[in-house]
């Protein structure tokens, strides 16, 4: 393989692992996780298009305002995440939003509410190999006002603040079956008595990589569910629709555009 094509430096090629070319998709992109979730998201574009699917990476192409919108799956984690973001940025888009689900760090922030992500807490790996120790793992502030100003045209109820970024989901939901489990415990009682929102898989990838390559990208996110409120024995169901956010990233998107 050239080095042309491992790093998608020659537009003639498609990118290595996500199978676009720069005219597949426009300056803008939505980031769901899940491949399962492109359609239901491209849906609220006008004329989606199927374009491609390589891995993990399931990718759709539509409009909003007239302008050119991709929605692409990054996976799991923030390795994946951290590929997928790189070669869209070498495809041309500049703005990106992930919309993605959580489990609530705080009391108030119920199963369905919407999580704006303001900053990620860097408890994973992908980042460190873009900035040190430290540095913060930040949204870009004119998605973030998108966000919400979004959220709020829509009435949704939303919380916006730090989040938290972990590799391990069971290191979060079974932290006692690990050998690591005092440390495990420790950070988290500390994330949440410092303020933490939620905690979900690939923010401060995504965030790092915007920061370094100087694009724009915002996180909103669905509470699916409160380990919190699970552990005070407060009842809550479990919720699964992904719309809310949806409908928020697609309000933002349209802010960002205009």
């Amino acid at each position: 393989m050239s080095e042309n094509m491992a790093l998608g430096a020659n537009k003639e090629h498609k990118q290595y692992h996500i199978d676009l070319l720069p005219g597949q998709v426009g300056e803008y992109a939505i980031l769901p996780g899940d491949p399962g979730r492109t359609e239901e998201i491209a849906k609220h574009l006008q004329n989606p298009v199927f374009v491609t699917e390589k891995r993990e990476y399931k990718t759709y192409t539509g409009e909003l305002l007239g302008k050119k919108v991709c929605v692409m799956s990054t996976g799991i984690g923030g390795p994946s995440a951290a590929i997928g973001i790189e070669e869209l940025i070498k495809c041309g888009v500049h703005t990106f939003i992930r919309v993605g689900t959580c489990g609530g760090m705080q009391h108030d922030v119920l199963p369905g509410d919407v999580v704006i992500s303001q900053a990620s807490i860097r408890s994973e790996g992908t980042s460190y190999e873009y900035l040190p120790s430290g540095y913060p793992a930040c949204a870009d502030v004119t998605v973030i006002t998108a966000l919400q100003e979004a959220a709020k045209k829509a009435g949704l109820r939303y919380h916006t603040g730090v989040t938290h970024c972990k590799d391990n989901f069971y290191g979060q939901t079974e932290p006692d079956s690990m050998p690591v489990s005092e440390m495990l415990k420790s950070n988290w009682d500390a994330y949440i008595k410092a303020g933490c929102l939620a905690s979900e898989m690939e923010a401060a990838a995504l965030y790092t990589v915007g920061m370094v390559r100087r694009v724009r990208v915002g996180c909103v996110l669905t509470a699916v569910w409160n380990p919190e409120l699970h552990k005070a024995g407060i009842a809550q169901t479990q919720w699964l629709d992904n719309e809310r956010a949806i409908r928020c990233a697609i309000g933002a998107m349209e802010i960002l555009m205009r």
